[in-house]
């Protein structure tokens, strides 16, 4: 087995173990999902009543519960099966429009078996960074989706949310002893970033693996394998109590921690007359 397989395989292990510890603390959405994630995800897709859509990396199904909920089909798809059937348990009254299966999504043959031009859109909420490779994925997507489907995906925004980024507060004292805190991100690189663990909530088990791609790399194997750029958003949380001293994204209203993108074929080149 070579290394990338050994840390496919490290990672499904680490989701494995620490996916009922998520289950419990996702529910139907954290923060993140009910304020960032999800209203964006949602804008972008435009989920039209009798749509396929390919959940890419469904965890507990949150999602994919969401988009069966406006109407839609949905194909959920997950290399984790501890976290597939957490899901099933929690979407017990839309089975007949969720369909959960065990899905590699760094196998393309995996992927193209789901069946050619079967899907109006694949959405892909923050899984991209947990992927040691996404190439296959993406290659696939292209064959995967209808000819005017779309490909929308949320992600920890490269250049302010990553393994190189850290939340830090600094307190100052005016002239009148009034105290302020200002709230930053300390960014210590960012084109180059190597892959390694890190936290994704307070009190799990374990961390688990971030792979980290500047813009022009995540993007640039989307534009490779012949999807465009359509629309993009960059969504952060409203702020807290200026009082508030905790290291928080809310603290940093102006700086988006997330980045939701939605790519779509590129069109054919008319023939030349």
């Amino acid at each position: 087995m070579d290394a990338q397989a050994r840390l496919v395989d490290e990672v499904r292990n680490v989701w494995d173990a620490k996916a009922e510890f998520w289950d419990e603390r996702m529910g139907e959405g954290n923060a993140f999902q009910l304020e960032l994630i999800g209203p964006a995800v949602e804008r972008l897709l435009s989920v039209r009543s009798g749509e396929h859509i390919l959940d890419v990396g469904c965890g507990n199904g949150v999602t994919s519960r969401r988009l069966a909920h406006l109407g839609a089909r949905v194909l959920a798809i997950d290399s984790s099966s501890r976290f597939l059937e957490l899901a099933r348990l929690r979407s017990q009254d839309l089975l007949e429009c969720i369909d959960y299966r065990l899905v590699d999504a760094t196998n393309e043959e995996q992927l193209l078996a789901l069946g050619k031009g079967q899907f109006d859109a694949i959405v892909c909420n923050m899984v991209l960074m947990d992927m040691p490779v996404i190439a296959p994925l993406v290659r696939a997507a292209v064959q995967l989706l209808t000819p005017t489907g779309r490909f929308v995906f949320a992600v920890q925004h490269p250049a302010f949310n990553s393994n190189a980024v850290r939340l830090c507060a600094e307190t100052q004292t005016r002239s009148d002893g009034l105290e302020l805190t200002r709230h930053a991100v300390k960014v210590s690189d960012y084109l180059v970033v190597p892959a390694g663990k890190g936290p994704g909530m307070p009190g799990e088990p374990e961390p688990h693996w971030y792979f980290h791609r500047p813009l022009h790399e995540l993007f640039g194997v989307f534009f490779q394998a012949g999807f465009v750029l359509d629309a993009l958003e960059e969504p952060a949380l409203a702020s807290a109590d200026e009082n508030q001293h905790e290291l928080s994204w809310r603290n940093l209203p102006g700086i988006p921690p997330i980045l939701v993108a939605r790519f779509v074929p590129r069109p054919l080149a008319e023939p030349a007359r």
